[in-house]
């Protein structure tokens, strides 16, 4: 019975302990959001935190005004950016948008050509009859190795690289090889993906990672928020 009693006992600090928690983590979510609402500059902001009543809840809501000053900031950098892309949106007869080209490369050994290098953009194409999109993205993947990669598969990834088990089917459009020597070739693959509207519209916020799968060795495309925010501004 003694036991009983102990464990019930136990069973409401916990609960009483858990509530508070909750509490104190809605509080100060309640507190950031007053703060924020007050229109001030972040200094003033972090000012106004500073007279809260304890120093736990005034290190939560600073931390808190300092990552909404973070994510504006990034907002409007990725604003300005995508205005930048859709500008370079190529459109076509009103029914075919390229998206402008983005180049990047990437160290894979430690020789001087162990480096590859991709050229990839968006584009698509809009059905005028019933306002259907489809759009695809291109990528060239330019190496130096001895044998073509053959690429045959992509998955997307999250935020954290992890990419999912579900492999996507993708189209080979050329695999070329130039500048041969024995120590290897010149390779450019081109490849693409189809895309859906309706995955594009939901990854506008976020961007989204693409991984593309070879035996021999995969390469990880990431298209930026700003890149396809702007591409979709003119893709419409």
């Amino acid at each position: 019975m003694k036991n009983l009693l102990l464990i019930f006992s136990l069973s409401i600090v916990l609960a009483g302990c858990s509530s508070l928690e909750l509490e104190a983590v809605s509080s100060s979510e309640e507190e950031t959001q007053r703060i924020l609402a007050l229109g001030l500059s972040h200094e003033e902001n972090l000012i106004e935190a500073s007279k809260l009543d304890s120093a736990h809840m005034v290190s939560v809501v600073t931390l808190q005004l300092t990552n909404a000053r973070d994510e504006k900031i990034q907002a409007e950098i990725d604003s300005a950016a995508s205005e930048e892309f859709a500008n370079f949106v190529n459109v076509i007869g009103d029914s075919k948008f390229i998206g402008s080209k983005l180049t990047e490369s990437k160290k894979t050994g430690v020789l001087e050509t162990d480096i590859d290098l991709h050229n990839f953009h968006l584009e698509g194409v809009k059905d005028l009859e019933n306002g259907i999109f489809e759009h695809k993205l291109v990528l060239a993947i330019s190496h130096n190795s001895k044998k073509a990669r053959n690429y045959s598969s992509a998955n997307f990834c999250d935020e954290w690289n992890r990419c999912d088990n579900s492999a996507q089917d993708i189209n080979v459009l050329s695999s070329n090889a130039t500048n041969c020597t024995t120590a290897g070739c010149d390779f450019k693959e081109v490849i693409e993906l189809n895309l859906s509207n309706d995955f594009l519209r939901n990854v506008a916020d976020t961007g989204f990672t693409i991984r593309f799968n070879s035996k021999r060795k995969s390469n990880k495309i990431k298209v930026s928020k700003a890149y396809l925010m702007g591409y979709l501004k003119v893709a419409q």
